[in-house]
């Protein structure tokens, strides 16, 4: 066996010993059967300086950080890979016979093993063979320089003759060895054999008359998982998806902010593909921070050229730096403890949604500037969660987004934004996100997060991977016009999306999704809406994210407005139900129909009674789009008609003391009929203190939350009410939680003078509803408790209600008025008021005001 020794000394034209380096490199490359390398090369020649060196210590010395290489091989050659993690090569040659190479690696060492047979050569003494071979990253005809006794700076001083020795007859071998530290790299050879006279040339070369190429430290890889996985023996492999790509260069970074890679290898379609699927391998030793691909348009595109000139984002990397390129670590450990998911039932969940960045980022928070504005800020408010009484928070969209166009318009769909970290660290907001749930998971308290997968940022690297297959490109106008509609119902991005979720589920621990704009989810691969969208129908029936909160939110970024439409749910999905707030919005303004408000406050039947139940409701008065809860009763401009605001009296902000408390009273309805409805509650960041956006209902205008606030009058008995709420529906589940629809005799409905309610009559502005106890059901209940009363009066004047008899050896005590002032409106104990009148009960309700009766046990 040859083996190249260690001690081996070479000439080199540009290790780092104050040379510059000898040439600039511009390459492409084109493959055809056997080997061939065709590039064009642009050259800039420039001093050369000389220094001796060790072979053994070439790669430290040739750093990687003062060159920039960029490898293209492209072969049509067999390759197999056993479980040694060797590769075979197998190669033709121009006379006949065979080439076989096998490189294996031993510890620290590439072992290249090289046998020729079949050889048609002359029988006698003079049939040596010797291989002449050389190294190159960047332009097989520039190798690396690996001999220093040769003065003369060419080609042919960086190649080495070594002998073949024969084994048997016609059967020649060599091997030579290489440090793992010197790779990836190519190596190129010819093979030198005795001149007869029908030769006329001494080199063997390939049958496609090229020298025979491989590589050295570069496997071929394996097509799955896809992004960057972590193999077992000790090398990391990279998969993409890029069907209508017709190359696909893998580029490295020694230097978190080099702006241009490190080495380019130019990944061998018939090496490195599958499929659809481009994959490689390489050491982990090598001295590489972080990866990203450039792609060549192919079949789908224009030309043969990159489909951009930038680096871009592998959309499977979880470790992001903050030059947006996927880092070549794996993600740490992570102490999950203990950690049990809350499982709050659906028909018990309080939720909070609110912006990571604008809950804490306020000086008035308190919190130190490393923790302000991050998951690490939301983990030291969790008093707050406590005092309203919620037990979930709805995250909005933490996915990594383009900046400048926020957080509904992500570009990737498995990290966390690193500014949510306390130091912008990848690795520290991964943690801090993780601890964040832990802490929360253990105050009861579940983590659901907003995600967005029917649209991209303009600078998502999908577009230019493979544009063709991620997005809609034909069909629905609508979806043309805004141009970053994913296929989201297109095989692979269906696959992306649900290892998108796994992934978050698994990794982060989180409880549920809400999909933003679910309307696109139901949309075919041209835009044609279909009856079971196989995405849609995927989450449902999958055996992980199944057992999650999965909700559906029609909301659509774009055109900041929600959709109505009929969801295909399977019995799974639940729903952000626009029709609550609209119906109850247009209530309290004074239009709309009785029978729609008694609708919402029954669990919208009309959406959730196929199979479905309450639960399965998700109820809103105001979210993080549109007006806040306060600009709902103090503006109603001809702009803001599609909001169903009502000022109460004045435009904007006003000193009329009238005015105010017309507001002050309407914001107590809205959260009165949100947690009294069945469904489950969505509160909105801020409006438990009267945050204003100033009349605007663009996302952009929404202010951070001040925390100064919730010690006003306002918030200080608006965040008391919530929490009395809150308290409420957990102590009367029997009525106000409910996972089935209430039975309809266990409902009456009346208007004011106890005939039924005009359902259809538009003028009506009254409605009564008793809730009574189902003495049938199974559900724990104090047996000193018994029916609720619940009455609306939107009417401008005072209104006297004839309640209906309480049950036997019971009584009426009032809980809530929402027209009485601070702190009387609402009473935990409840307040005897009641006036009996020829032997009926009776109670005068203000304008425009909501009220509730508990019968309770005449001992209590």
């Amino acid at each position: 066996m040859a083996t190249f020794p260690l001690s081996f000394t070479i000439q080199s034209d540009s290790v780092n010993h104050g040379a510059t380096e000898s040439s600039k490199l511009i390459l492409s490359a084109h493959c055809v059967h056997g080997i061939r390398v065709a590039r064009s090369l642009e050259k800039t020649d420039m001093e050369r300086k000389h220094a001796h060196v060790k072979f053994k210590n070439y790669a430290a010395k040739d750093s990687f950080s003062h060159r920039n290489f960029k490898v293209v091989a492209t072969s049509r050659i067999s390759v197999f890979q056993n479980k040694e993690r060797s590769a075979a090569y197998r190669f033709r040659t121009e006379i006949g016979g065979q080439v076989k190479v096998l490189v294996r690696k031993k510890n620290l060492k590439y072992s290249v093993h090289v046998e020729v047979t079949s050889l048609e050569l002359n029988n006698g003494e003079d049939n040596k063979l010797v291989m002449s071979w050389g190294i190159f990253r960047s332009d097989s005809s520039q190798f690396m320089p690996l001999d220093f006794r040769s003065s003369t700076p060419d080609a042919r001083s960086r190649t080495v003759e070594t002998p073949f020795a024969q084994e048997s007859i016609g059967k020649f071998t060599v091997e030579l060895d290489f440090e793992v530290s010197l790779t990836p790299f190519y190596l190129s050879f010819q093979i030198k054999f005795p001149l007869d006279g029908d030769s006329k040339s001494p080199y063997l070369k390939s049958h496609r008359k090229t020298n025979f190429c491989l590589p050295v430290g570069l496997g071929s890889g394996y097509p799955a998982p896809l992004g960057l996985s972590f193999l077992a023996d000790g090398s990391m492999n990279f998969a993409l998806y890029a069907r209508s790509g017709k190359g696909v260069v893998l580029c490295l970074y020694d230097d978190p902010k080099a702006e241009k890679p490190t080495l380019e290898i130019d990944l061998d379609p018939y090496v490195n593909r599958t499929g659809d699927i481009w994959h490689a391998s390489m050491d982990r030793v090598l001295p590489f921070v972080s990866y990203g691909y450039r792609c060549k348009r192919g079949i789908h595109g224009e030309g043969n050229k990159f489909s951009t000139q930038h680096v871009l984002l592998d959309p499977y990397a979880k470790i992001i730096g903050n030059a947006h390129f996927g880092k070549l670590i794996k993600e740490p450990p992570f102490d999950w403890g203990r950690d049990v998911r809350p499982c709050v039932p659906m028909e018990k969940l309080v939720v909070y949604r609110i912006n990571v960045a604008r809950f804490t980022e306020h000086k008035s928070s308190g919190l130190p500037n490393e923790i302000a504005g991050t998951f690490s800020g939301i983990t030291e408010k969790l008093h707050h969660f406590k005092d309203l009484g919620v037990n979930a928070i709805l995250l909005e969209p933490i996915f990594t987004s383009d900046e400048k166009e926020g957080p509904y318009f992500p570009c990737h769909f498995f990290s966390p934004m690193n500014f949510y970290g306390p130091s912008g660290d990848s690795i520290a907001t991964i943690n801090s996100m993780k601890e964040m749930v832990k802490i929360l998971h253990a105050n009861g308290i579940e983590v659901l997060v907003e995600a967005v997968f029917t649209h991209t940022a303009d600078s998502c690297a999908l577009r230019e991977i493979d544009k063709s297959s991620y997005y809609h490109v034909s069909g629905d106008e609508n979806l043309e016009k805004t141009r970053n509609y994913l296929n989201c119902n297109y095989p692979i991005v269906q696959q992306m999306i649900l290892d998108s979720l796994r992934y978050w589920v698994m990794e982060f621990h989180v409880d549920g999704f809400s999909f933003i704009n679910a309307t696109v989810l139901l949309k075919g691969f041209h835009g044609e809406f279909i009856s079971r969208p196989p995405l849609v129908e995927a989450i449902a029936f999958d055996p992980l994210l199944s057992k999650t909160k999965i909700i559906a939110d029609s909301w659509d970024p774009y055109d900041m407005a929600s959709k109505e439409i009929t969801f295909p749910h399977w019995k799974r999905w639940a729903e952000i139900n626009t029709r609550f707030c609209d119906d109850v919005r247009n209530f309290l303004r004074g239009e709309g129909l009785l029978s729609d408000l008694a609708t919402r406050l029954c669990g919208s039947g009309d959406i959730f009674l196929n199979g479905r139940g309450p639960s399965f409701s998700f109820n809103f008065i105001a979210r993080n789009f549109g007006l806040p809860l306060v600009d709902l009763v103090s503006f109603s401009s001809d702009d803001l008609s599609s909001h169903l605001s009502w000022n109460c009296g004045e435009e904007g902000p006003t000193k009329n003391t009238a005015v105010l408390e017309r507001r002050l009273k309407h914001v107590r309805n809205f959260l009165f009929i949100l947690f009294i409805s069945l469904g489950v509650p969505v509160l909105n960041m801020g409006d438990e203190c009267g945050q204003s956006s100033g009349g605007s209902p663009a996302y952009d205008d929404r202010k951070p939350f001040d925390w100064n606030a919730l010690r006003t009058g306002f918030g200080i008995q608006t965040l008391q009410f919530i929490s009395f709420l809150s308290s409420l529906r957990m102590r009367r589940s029997d009525l106000l939680q409910r996972r089935r629809f209430l039975k309809e005799e266990n409902i009456e409905w009346r208007g004011r003078d106890q005939s039924l309610p005009n359902w259809e009559d538009p003028t009506s502005r009254f409605l009564g509803m008793t809730l009574k106890v189902d003495e049938d059901s199974s559900d724990s209940r104090d047996s000193d408790i018994g029916d609720l009363f619940v009455a609306f009066n939107r009417a401008d004047h005072s209104e006297i209600v004839i309640l209906p008899r309480p049950p036997p050896k019971m009584e009426w005590l009032r809980l809530v008025d929402t027209a009485l002032p601070f702190p009387g409106f609402f009473s935990k104990d409840g307040e005897h008021v009641l006036e009996q009148m020829t032997e009926l009960l009776t109670y005068e309700m203000q304008a425009r005001s909501c009220v509730l009766f508990e019968a309770r046990s005449l001992n209590d």
